[in-house]
Order: C-alpha cells, then sequence, then structure tokens
C-alpha cells in the first residue's frame, strides 16, 4: 500500500512540475514570436507593399519578425482560404482588398465565409484611382464624356485590369449612374490594361492614379476626374467624379488586414492600435505618399462598418449590372 501511495506521489509530483514547466509558455504576453502575414497577391503588388509596410512598423514596435507570405492564386481566394485555415492565435493575418468585398456576390463557391470566417483588424490604406481617356477622344471634360458616350451606346469602351476587379466596378458603376452602356474590355493586370488604352485599343480607363499621372503629363493619356469622394493631393485641381456630374459616385482601391476568426480579442485589438499609433507618424505617412496611397488604420470595429457598406454596395452592382468571374 505504501509502495503504491509513493508511486501515486510521485506521479502528482512529475505531473505538477510539468505543468509548472508550461505555465510561463502559456503566460508569455503576444507576440512571444514571428508574425506572418499572407498576401494572397503577387511580390511587388499593394497590397504586398502595404503588408511589408505594416510588417515594418510592427516589428520595430514589437521586436518581434514578420513574415511576407505570397500566395497568389483565384483572385485572392488562394492565400484568404490559408488564411481561414491557421490558427486563430494572432500569428497568421492576412490582407485583402476590394476584391474581398466583391467576391462573395460573385462566386458563391468561395469556399469560406468573409464574415464569418475572418476577424477585421483594420483598414490600411487607399488609394484614388483616375478617370482618363485617350487624348484622341473629343473630351475633356466629365459632362462632355458622358454626352458623347450617351449618343454612342455600346461603342465607348474602358479598359480593366480583369473581371471583377475594382477597376472594372468603377466602369461598371459609372455606366450605371450615368446611365450609359459602355464595353468592358477586361486585360490580364491593370499594366497591359493601361498599354491598351494609351495605344487606342480602349477608350476610357479608371486607372491607378500612381502609374498613370506620368503619361497624363506627357499627353499620352488625358485625366477628367479622380473617382473617390474627395480631391488627390496628388493632382488637387482635378475634380472629383462626384462634383462633376455623378453625386455620390465614388470608387477608392482599398487595403486592409484581417485574421482568422476566433482570433483572441485582446489580440486583435492590440495589432489594431499599433497601426494606428504608427500611421500617426511623419514617416509612415511619407511612405504611404509615395505609394499614392493615404493610410487609414481604424478600430476592428470600423473596419467591421466599412467591410459591411463595401459589400452591400457591390452585391446590388453585381446583380443590376450581370457581372460575372472570369
Amino acid at each position: 500500500m505504501k509502495k503504491n501511495g509513493n508511486k501515486i506521489l510521485a506521479c502528482c509530483v512529475s505531473c505538477a512540475i510539468m505543468l509548472s514547466a508550461a505555465l510561463p509558455v502559456c503566460a508569455q504576453p503576444y507576440p512571444s514570436k514571428p508574425i506572418k502575414i499572407i498576401v494572397p497577391y503577387v511580390a511587388g503588388g499593394p497590397s504586398d507593399l502595404f503588408a511589408r509596410a505594416v510588417g515594418n512598423l510592427l516589428t520595430e514596435a514589437w521586436g518581434q519578425p514578420v513574415l511576407i507570405d505570397n500566395r497568389p492564386g483565384a483572385s485572392g481566394n488562394v492565400g484568404i482560404l490559408a488564411a481561414v485555415r491557421s490558427p486563430p492565435d494572432g500569428y497568421t493575418l492576412t490582407t485583402v482588398s476590394i476584391a474581398f468585398a466583391v467576391s462573395p456576390a460573385m462566386d458563391s463557391k468561395l469556399g469560406y465565409d468573409p464574415v464569418k470566417d475572418l476577424a477585421p483588424i483594420s483598414l490600411l490604406a487607399i488609394i484614388n484611382n483616375i478617370l482618363v481617356v485617350n487624348p484622341t477622344l473629343p473630351v475633356k471634360s466629365l459632362k462632355e464624356l458622358i454626352a458623347f458616350a450617351a449618343a454612342r451606346p455600346g461603342q465607348v469602351t474602358f479598359a480593366s485590369g480583369g473581371a471583377g476587379g475594382g477597376q472594372h466596378l468603377a466602369g461598371e458603376l459609372f455606366a450605371s449612374m450615368a446611365n450609359l452602356k459602355l464595353t468592358h474590355i477586361p486585360y490580364k493586370g491593370s499594366a497591359p490594361g493601361l498599354v491598351a488604352l494609351i495605344g487606342g485599343e480602349t477608350m476610357i480607363g479608371f486607372t491607378d492614379m500612381l502609374i498613370t499621372l506620368p503619361h497624363v503629363k506627357s499627353g499620352k493619356l488625358r485625366a477628367l476626374a479622380v473617382t473617390g469622394d474627395r480631391r488627390s493631393a496628388m493632382v488637387p485641381e482635378l475634380p472629383t467624379i462626384a462634383e462633376s456630374g455623378l453625386p455620390g459616385f465614388s470608387v477608392y482601391a482599398w487595403f486592409g488586414l484581417l485574421a482568422p476568426m476566433a482570433t483572441p480579442a485582446e489580440v486583435v485589438t492590440r495589432i489594431s492600435a499599433e497601426i494606428q499609433k504608427g500611421f500617426k507618424t511623419p514617416q509612415m505617412r511619407e511612405r504611404f505618399s509615395a505609394m499614392g496611397a493615404d493610410p487609414v488604420g481604424g478600430s476592428p470595429e470600423q473596419f467591421a462598418a466599412f467591410l459591411k457598406v463595401e459589400m452591400a454596395k457591390w452585391a446590388k452592382l453585381v446583380k443590376t449590372a450581370g457581372i460575372h468571374a472570369e
């Protein structure tokens, strides 16, 4: 009996030692190891650049490496699915763009629920796109463009970097609000679409401001307006589409950060707070400005509200315009 009692006591002591050794590990404050940000697009694009900027910010603040994992494919869904399937511990995050808000309306078989499977952390940045026309088009204002297109139903073409992307959506929203019939010409990326527009293969485009402005200044393209709800500091003389004749029109290229659902709320809040703090520094504002973007920040709740509005907005347009994924 005594021998059995000693065995039980020894076992209890061993368990206690193992438990006490494990407790400091469990109690380690976040972050205690490297963080990974999945970018569902190729390296070098806006999502990748913003992820790296945020990664550097968090590394400097916390002293932990932030690794970038590029996983392109299926309009971003490959990378997003990888994030959804990752442990919800705060060590795997993902960037998303406007396509994240559009995909649910265009694809019923995403493999994930954007509302139930991912937790918003923060809106990172917005980029004000620009409405440009090939200079051979005899229009110099938005009103002239609308009149020109209205007189030629289906004959005015607009380029985009692919079906369902921000440029395509901007063109469809413009056509819907102006009651026009435009013909969409999708290309395999924004760069080929811009080349086609400069070459006269298409007539108009809603393009990335940073890469388009040099062509506007050289006279290869003519700028009519910016697509957001406020003017851009890069071209303050250029009006918005809303103030040029289509009140309520607003399309931004935007980028945000999410985590797998069930990630501890305190971790999500801490990441968001650190981003907001970092975005207030002149260094970060200058870095984003060099990319033609405005850093936004904001709380998880604010980003969740933003996503809700975006999803409803684009779901309505996808349905009315009959937009389909390619």
